[in-house]
């Protein structure tokens, strides 16, 4: 007999005009933002999970990814743009 494990649906919400940030069960998930040229889809720690043309694809990115170590979205987002100020 094998088990499998099923994850909650993602829930969406479009954070600024580029950005859409995902949460599983209340916590954060993830996020895509748009660079002009892809969609870049990173989970809740902030690495990145590649590059997409289309929003759908990269939000399907996430589908199946589980749920880390809880993180804030403010330390994520914090980091993250930290880093591309660098």
């Amino acid at each position: 007999m094998s088990s499998t494990t099923t994850h909650s649906p993602l829930t969406w919400k479009q954070a600024d005009d580029n950005v859409h940030v995902a949460t599983r069960d209340g916590e954060f998930a993830g996020f895509v933002e748009f660079d002009g040229a892809n969609h870049l889809t990173r989970d809740s720690h902030g690495d990145e999970l590649g590059a997409f043309s289309t929003l759908a694809d990269a939000r399907r990115a996430l589908d199946g990814k589980p749920r880390g170590s809880a993180r804030s979205i403010r330390q994520t987002l914090r980091r993250r743009l930290s880093r591309a100020r660098s």
